[in-house]
C-alpha cells in the first residue's frame, strides 16, 4: 500500500482545479484520471491540457467511475455540501476545497456522510500544510521567541465589480469573507485557538455580499487584528509579534513564500525554496491518508474545520451577513 497509486477525479475545473492539477503532476505514484465539468467543452480542453484519460460532462458520472480513488472538489463554495456527498456515497475519498462549506450545518453533514460510509475527508486548506507554515507553526509552538503577544493578518485585493463572476456573487458564498478571510481567521484559530471573542465589521456591495471585513479576536493576554478586503490591494502578511522578536510571514502568506524574523532590528529572510504552486504538500499527506487507510487527517482535522466554520458563522452573525 506504501506506493499504490491514487488515482484522481476532479470536479469543477476553474482556476484553482487547474493549479492542482498541475502539482498533481510532480506527484510520485499519483495520476489524474477523469475530470468532470458541466460543460463537455471545458472538460475535454481540462483532461487535454492536464493530461487525463476521462472527460465528463456529469458529476455524478465521475463520482460513479471504479477507476477514481479520490476526488478534489473545486466547485463554487455553495455546492461543496452537494458535490461531496455525491463522492462520498459513492465510496470516493474527498478532499474538498475551502471553505468546507457554507455553514456549520452543512460541514456537520458531510461529515456526517463521511463517517456513515466509512471513507476519507478532508477540507483542503493548503496553507496548514505548506513548510513555511509549518516552520512558524513549530517556532511558536516552542516560543522560540518567546511567548506570542499579538498577531497581524490580512488579505486584500482590488477588483472592479461584477456581479456575474463567483467572487462577488453572494448566493454562492461570494464576499470577501469565506472567499479570502478565511485565511487570516486560520491564521488565528492555527495559532492561537478560539478566541473568547470576536468583534467584527463589514461593508457590503449593492448585492449584499461583503466588500471588506475587519476582525478583532480577543484572547487571555494576546489579540488578533485581521482583515480581508476586495476593495484594496494590502500587503497579505502575517506577522506574529513574540517576547523576544517578531515572525513575519511576508506577502501572500497563505502561499508559498518567505519568512522574515526580526530580532534586536536584525532581519534574517528564510526562504524555503519552493519549487511548486504549492498544492502538492497537501496533496501528498491526503494520498498518505488514504494508503494507510485512515478516514480524518491528524492535521486538518474534523475538528478544527468545525471550529473554523463555526468562527465563519459567528463572524456572519455579527455583521448581518446572510446567505
Amino acid at each position: 500500500m506504501k506506493n499504490k497509486k491514487i488515482r484522481w477525479g476532479i470536479i469543477g475545473l476553474g482556476n484553482i482545479a487547474n493549479k492542482f492539477a498541475t502539482d498533481l503532476a510532480t506527484i510520485e505514484n499519483a495520476e489524474l484520471v477523469a475530470v468532470a465539468s458541466r460543460s463537455q467543452e471545458n472538460a475535454d480542453e481540462f483532461a487535454k491540457k492536464h493530461n487525463s484519460k476521462k472527460a465528463y460532462n456529469s458529476y455524478l458520472d465521475l463520482a460513479k467511475d471504479a477507476e477514481v480513488d479520490a476526488v478534489y472538489i473545486a466547485t463554487p463554495h455553495s455546492f461543496h455540501k452537494e458535490h461531496a456527498i455525491l463522492c462520498l456515497k459513492n465510496k470516493k475519498a474527498v478532499l474538498c476545497e475551502k471553505p468546507f462549506a457554507m455553514n456549520l450545518q452543512e460541514v456537520e453533514e458531510m461529515i456526517g456522510v463521511a463517517k456513515e460510509n466509512n471513507v476519507l475527508l478532508m477540507e483542503a486548506l493548503w496553507t496548514y500544510f505548506l513548510p513555511h507554515y509549518t516552520y512558524v507553526l513549530e517556532s511558536l509552538k516552542n516560543e522560540k521567541f518567546g511567548k506570542l503577544l499579538k498577531l497581524e493578518a490580512d488579505f486584500g485585493f482590488s477588483r472592479a465589480f461584477d456581479n456575474n463572476s463567483r467572487l462577488f456573487k453572494k448566493e454562492v458564498g461570494g464576499g470577501s469573507l469565506l472567499d479570502i478571510g478565511i485565511y487570516p481567521i486560520f491564521a488565528a484559530l492555527s495559532t492561537l485557538g478560539k478566541p473568547n471573542s470576536i468583534k467584527a465589521d463589514a461593508t457590503f456591495f449593492d448585492n449584499g455580499a461583503d466588500s471588506e471585513c475587519n476582525m478583532i479576536f480577543k484572547y487571555n493576554e494576546t489579540e488578533a487584528l485581521l482583515k480581508s478586503t476586495l476593495v484594496e490591494d494590502t500587503a497579505t502578511e502575517a506577522t506574529f509579534t513574540c517576547e523576544r522578536g517578531i515572525i513575519k510571514i511576508n506577502t501572500m502568506f497563505h502561499m508559498p513564500t518567505t519568512v522574515t524574523i526580526t530580532v534586536n532590528g536584525k532581519d534574517e529572510i528564510i526562504d524555503f525554496n519552493y519549487k511548486t504552486i504549492g498544492y502538492n504538500f497537501e496533496t501528498i499527506h491526503f494520498n498518505n491518508l488514504l494508503r494507510t487507510n485512515k478516514k480524518e487527517s491528524d492535521v486538518m482535522t474534523f475538528e478544527f474545520s468545525r471550529n473554523l466554520i463555526k468562527t465563519l458563522d459567528s463572524v456572519r452573525k455579527i455583521i448581518g451577513l446572510e446567505y
